[in-house]
C-alpha cells in the first residue's frame, strides 16, 4: 500500500514540475504569493538570522527560483502553520537533519535557529545525542561536531548562549539499568516487553538487552529532556531516515504520552520540506495505521 501510495504521489509530482517547467521563469517570479514572500523573509530572518540569509543568498546567480521556494513555501507556508510553535519545529528539524547525517550546511543553519528560538545547549546536545540510538554513533559525532562550530562562530559575533544542566540517568540502589529501560518502555504502552523478549531470544537475546540499557535507559531516561520531547523528536529522526516499523511505536508511545494525532501530522509536513515528500507521505501513512487500530 506505501509503494503504491508513494508512486502515485511521485507522479503527481512530476506532472507538477513538468507544469512549473513550461511557465515563463525570471528571476523576480514569485510563484506563491507576495504574502507568502513577505511571511517567509519575517520567519526566515527571526529563526535562521544570518545564517538562513546567506543560504538564500548564495542560491541567487545558480538557482534564484530554489531560494523562492525557500522562502515562500518553506518559511512562508509550511513555518507559518500554528499548530507547532517554532521552538518545536526548529528542536524537530535539528533530529531530522542530524539523523540523516549527510546534510551538515543545512544542519548547522538550524543549530543556529534552534539557539536563536530559546533552546539552551545541553538541550540541543540532548537531541544529537538521542540519535546515536536511532541513526548510530557517527550522525551524533558529526552532528555535536556540527554544534561544536557553531557555537564557536556564535562567541566569535558575542552571542553567550544559555548551556543548561548536563544530568545523566540516575539508577536507585535497588534496581538495575535494565530495570530502568523496561520502565521507559513500558511508559509508551506501544509494544510490551514479553513480545520483545519473544521476537529476539532465538535470534539475538543481547540485542534486546542493549536496546533497552542503553536506548531506553542510558539516553531516553536522561533527564535533560522531557519524554514527550524525546519522542517527537524520535518520530521526525525514523521519519527523516524512512524507518516505519519503529516509526509506528513511537507514534503510539508518543500519543500516550499526550501527543495529539494533529501534531504528528505537522511534524510529517515538516519533515517534507527537509527530508523529502515521499518520507513524510510514508510517514503519515504510519500515523493513519496507528490512529485505525
Amino acid at each position: 500500500m506505501i509503494n503504491k501510495i508513494t508512486h502515485i504521489f511521485l507522479i503527481a509530482i512530476l506532472f507538477m514540475g513538468n507544469a512549473f517547467g513550461q511557465e515563463q521563469k525570471s528571476k523576480n517570479m514569485t510563484f506563491i504569493s507576495k504574502e507568502k514572500h513577505k511571511e517567509g523573509i519575517h520567519n526566515l530572518k527571526i529563526i535562521d538570522g544570518v545564517a538562513g540569509e546567506k543560504v538564500v543568498e548564495s542560491l541567487e546567480d545558480i538557482s534564484p527560483d530554489l531560494a523562492t521556494y525557500i522562502i515562500e513555501f518553506a518559511f512562508g507556508e509550511i513555518y507559518a502553520r500554528p499548530l507547532l510553535d517554532l521552538k518545536t519545529k526548529e528542536i524537530v528539524v535539528v533530529a531530522g537533519l542530524t539523523a540523516m547525517g549527510n546534510v551538515e550546511p543545512q544542519l548547522k543553519v538550524h543549530l543556529n535557529a534552534a539557539l536563536n528560538v530559546g533552546w539552551a545547549i545541553v538541550e540541543i546536545q540532548e537531541v544529537i545525542l538521542q540519535m546515536s540510538v536511532y541513526s548510530g554513533f557517527p550522525s551524533a559525532v558529526n552532528g555535536m561536531n556540527a554544534l561544536k562550530e557553531v557555537l564557536a562562530e556564535r562567541k566569535e559575533r558575542g552571542i553567550n548562549d544559555p548551556k543548561g544542566i548536563n544530568q545523566q540517568t540516575k539508577i536507585p540502589k535497588d534496581k538495575t539499568r535494565l530495570d530502568i529501560g523496561i520502565e521507559q518502555l513500558e511508559k509508551l504502552n506501544a509494544v510490551s516487553i514479553d513480545k520483545l523478549n519473544e521476537a529476539y531470544e532465538n535470534v539475538s537475546p543481547d540485542f534486546i538487552k542493549y536496546v533497552l540499557e542503553y536506548g531506553f535507559a542510558d539516553i531516553l531516561a536522561r533527564p535533560g529532556l522531557d519524554y514527550k520531547t524525546r519522542e517527537i523528536v524520535t518520530i521526525a529522526a525514523l521519519t527523516s531516515l524512512g524507518i516505519t516499523n519503529q516509526l509506528k511505536l513511537h507514534i503510539k508511545g508518543a500519543m500516550t504520552l499526550g501527543v495529539t494525532k494533529e501534531e504528528v501530522a505537522e511534524i510529517m509536513i515538516l519533515m517534507g520540506v527537509f527530508s523529502g515528500f515521499p518520507k513524510a507521505v510514508n510517514g503519515t501513512i504510519v500515523l493513519k495505521q496507528v490512529i485505525n487500530e
